[in-house]
């Protein structure tokens, strides 16, 4: 039987090893949750919110002991990874009370008139999620993170395939999550877990599955939705897979050019630069020893990344050749921590003409690397942008006055394009609130109208319905009249 080995990012040691599921234990997994569909669909916001709390619960209960383990697969330390397990719990809470709140249920009601039924529309549950997190962060986006939170939330079951990054850790999360939805009376089948690059192929293409979430490499969710697209029944893929996010000082920006490159290091590193939200690219304006300025606020911060894995390190050190060979120079580097899986910090810089289809620095390094882009005016800026893939975030770097002229046109400019625009604030982290939006156009996300993180990452995992002239009692609770579940609805054009 096949394996999914862990290992230590500091060391490059074996810290473990997991059998793979075979094709019948992913069946099995599916068809528990396709049973289970129907009780979590029809529960009660509040009956899942209890259910969410008790994994939650069960991360705080066991915060020393998953930290520990997330530090030997990861490399990523004790204080962030405790803060993480922190985040996730209450990631969970947040989640379960979006779904008690209701506005997701989307409840519409028209009445009768001498020329329409009455039509009630409301979102339903669709029915079993496949889960695949991430690496980089093992809680937040993890097999217990924001897509499996979200999916609860509306009733789907989910099957969650564990990373090999942390497979250790999504095996003992997966126990832990297993024990406490058994323990709140949620249905068997609510959750499950899958292990094995096979398993998470089979469980895209099991017929059971209703939807994809996944985060990650742009490759690994391209591959999915195609799978997904070439099923009997073609399902939605919910894809965070993150291209360079591009900051854009405006020219008055130059004032404090020191504060700016700090702040672009310190975003871009931060993590080891293993954040989907990077700023990956600074625009800007030609004459101003920008480049220079931010190379040398990197050997002053002098960062050591470890990287994740070997596969990421490697990947970094190739993409940075590429940039190079794309027409970029190496401005300043640093090295890495040297033992295990490190990788150098890097800065390059290219100029705006080097931005064309195909080139490589249109493309996401993933890692501690950016490029300092130079243009000559604002057209010539302009067309800069225009030559970007769609991004998770784009930032726009000013005098900071609060009146920069540059300002308003830019952040106009950068909407069209991101999915998140930032004003003297860098991107890198994404916080989990009502406002979120975590996600962009394509190839950012494969569904740029949806959020992966935030309250209207529930959406993502419903579907409308309309039933038209349907006798109350046979309406779903959230659209009967006496509302039991007390959610906002709209009635005859009133929101009630």
């Amino acid at each position: 039987m096949s394996t999914t080995v862990s290992y230590r990012p500091a060391d490059g040691q074996v810290a473990g090893a997991v059998e793979d599921s075979t094709p019948e234990q992913v069946a099995a997994v599916v068809t528990r949750a396709a049973t289970a569909a129907t009780a979590t669909a029809t529960a009660s916001p509040a009956e899942r919110a209890a259910w969410l709390g008790a994994v939650a619960t069960a991360l705080t209960d066991h915060a020393e002991e998953l930290a520990r383990l997330a530090d030997t697969e990861t490399g990523l330390g004790l204080v962030r990874l405790t803060g993480e397990v922190a985040r996730a719990a209450a990631q969970l809470r947040f989640y379960a009370s979006v779904g008690i709140e209701g506005s997701w249920l989307g409840v519409t009601v028209d009445g009768a008139t001498d020329t329409s039924p009455r039509l009630v529309r409301v979102n339903q549950p669709l029915g079993p999620v496949a889960v695949f997190g991430a690496s980089n962060f093992p809680f937040a986006f993890g097999v217990l993170g924001n897509d499996t939170a979200s999916a609860l939330a509306v009733g789907c079951p989910v099957v969650a395939k564990a990373h090999p990054a942390h497979v250790l850790l999504s095996v003992r999360l997966a126990e832990l999550a297993s024990d406490a939805l058994a323990a709140a009376g949620a249905p068997d089948g609510a959750f499950g877990l899958v292990v094995g690059m096979d398993a998470g192929t089979a469980l895209v293409c099991a017929p059971g599955i209703s939807a994809v979430g996944f985060t990650g490499s742009q490759a690994g969710g391209l591959a999915l939705w195609r799978l997904a697209n070439e099923r009997d029944i073609v399902i939605p893929v919910y894809a965070e897979m993150g291209t360079v996010n591009p900051a854009v000082m405006t020219a008055g920006a130059r004032g404090r050019l020191e504060d700016v490159a700090r702040g672009f290091v310190g975003s871009f590193t931060l993590g080891s630069g293993q954040f989907c939200t990077k700023p990956g690219m600074l625009l800007a304006p030609a004459g101003g020893d920008v480049a220079d300025a931010v190379g040398r606020a990197l050997v002053e911060a002098a960062p050591s990344p470890v990287m994740l894995t070997e596969r990421i390190a490697a990947s970094a050190a190739a993409g940075v050749e590429r940039l190079v060979g794309a027409g970029a120079r190496e401005v300043a580097r640093t090295g890495g921590a040297g033992a295990g899986w490190s990788a150098d910090a890097v800065v390059l810089a290219a100029p705006a003409s080097a931005l064309h289809p195909g080139s490589p620095l249109l493309e996401e390094c993933f890692g501690p690397v950016a490029v300092v882009v130079e243009y000559d005016d604002p057209a010539d800026r302009d067309r800069a942008i225009g030559a970007l893939q769609g991004s998770l975030a784009g930032t726009v770097v000013t005098d900071g006055s609060g009146a920069d002229p540059e300002a308003g046109a830019l952040v106009a400019r950068l909407a069209r394009q991101v999915g998140r625009v930032t004003v003297d604030d860098w991107p890198t982290g994404v916080a989990w609130t009502w406002a979120q939006q975590h996600g962009g156009p394509w190839p950012a996300t494969s569904a740029p109208a949806a959020t992966s993180v935030g309250a209207a990452a529930l959406g993502r995992w419903v579907r409308p319905v309309c039933f038209q002239s349907v006798p109350d009692a046979l309406l779903p609770p959230a659209a009967r009249e006496d509302n039991p579940w007390r959610v906002p609805r709209r009635v005859d054009g009133e929101l009630r």
